[in-house]
């Protein structure tokens, strides 16, 4: 396929997990790619590599995305290359590790930051997007998490950002419709360095085997998975917007609490 006729699409944060999961299933549909990263270099060109190995012609930019400039370059960067964008995948996104219960633990700078990443970086990223995809009539894919919805997760400040996203992902699918459709992709745990770079190996197996054992499906998320759906959103789904997907082989359906809560006695 030649170049100016293959789609472009951004994906942020994709040196690694999820965001390498989706630009390598892009490429492998026939689609050219930004990559990028902000710290991970070595690994953003191992993901660039895979991606060209699959037909896909590769920008790789360094950028935060909590930093409108940046977002604003990685825009520039693409139509430089292709004069043209068809989708934006906000993936990039960041934590701080503090229980729900230890409210001293999460200082001001940690939701700061946390929020800027994924929230302020997904609306400057679509805000500098916005006049290329519809002109495309593209589409955005927000990387959520099921902590939006629980409020469960690494910290209250992630949980509480991605259920900003949520929010913002639905006000974006007006705001920008009918040009440009936006979804969000919601997992609950996944299967990635990022998840397994938390705990010991034993204490990960121990963690995984007892995600099989309760998720109506039985098995952990992959990255794959969710790339599989953030793809179905970009290349199908051509009557879909403003939805909140969520891939958690079924741990929503769980009454009780998730594996990793336990109750408080009283």
């Amino acid at each position: 396929m030649a170049r100016n006729v293959r789609k472009v699409a951004i994906v942020t944060g994709s040196a690694t997990g999820i965001g390498a999961a989706i630009a390598k299933a892009l490429g492998r549909a026939g689609w050219n790619l930004v990559i990028n990263y902000t710290k991970s270099a070595a690994e953003a060109r191992r993901t660039a590599a895979a991606c060209e190995r699959l037909g896909a012609d590769v920008l790789v930019v360094k950028g935060d995305v909590a930093v409108d400039a940046d977002c604003r370059a990685l825009i520039t960067a693409a139509l430089g290359r292709w004069r043209r964008i068809d989708a934006l995948v906000n993936n990039a996104g960041t934590t701080t590790f503090v229980k729900a219960e230890d409210l001293e633990g999460m200082i001001s700078t940690d939701f700061q930051r946390i929020f800027a990443v994924n929230v302020l970086g997904a609306h400057q990223m679509t805000r500098a997007a916005a006049p290329a995809l519809a002109r495309s009539r593209g589409t955005i894919v927000n990387v959520s998490s099921h902590s939006g919805f629980s409020g469960f997760g690494s910290s209250m400040a992630y949980a509480a950002s991605k259920g900003a996203l949520n929010t913002l992902t639905l006000g974006l699918a007006r705001a920008l419709a009918p040009e440009v459709r936006v979804n969000a992709v919601c997992p609950g745990f996944v299967d990635t360095r990022w998840t397994r770079r938390r705990m010991t190996a034993a204490a990960y197996r121990d963690f995984k085997r007892g995600i099989e054992e309760t998720a109506p499906l039985g098995r952990m998320v992959a990255a794959e998975d969710v790339a599989e759906a953030a793809l179905w959103f970009i290349n199908g789904g051509r009557s879909i917007t403003g939805q909140l997907l969520v891939i958690d082989s079924g741990n929503h359906l769980n009454v009780s609490e998730p594996l990793t809560v336990k109750r408080k006695r009283r």
